[in-house]
């Protein structure tokens, strides 16, 4: 049986608004549903930090509100 995966989040770039890292529940928030939601989130590689401000890239979501996030890459930045 294959699970199936929500990537609807998958892409998102969000602001951190809760420091996420190693250990801790963080926070962001990303464009959902034709608004703006907060989501748990937890650094996708398991040991980078980013605090909060920073902007990232919703690598995995996991419904009902978790993401996983890495650094933004240079070519998405402002």
């Amino acid at each position: 049986m294959h699970k199936e995966f929500n990537r609807s989040l998958t892409g998102k770039i969000g602001r951190v608004t809760g420091t996420i890292a190693p250990g801790t529940i963080g926070e962001v928030m990303l464009p959902f549903h034709g608004g703006t939601s907060a989501f748990f989130a937890y650094p996708f590689d398991k040991t980078s930090v980013y605090p909060v401000g920073e902007k990232v890239l919703v690598i995995h979501f996991e419904p009902p509100q978790t993401v996983y996030v890495e650094e933004l890459p240079d070519v998405l930045r402002d």
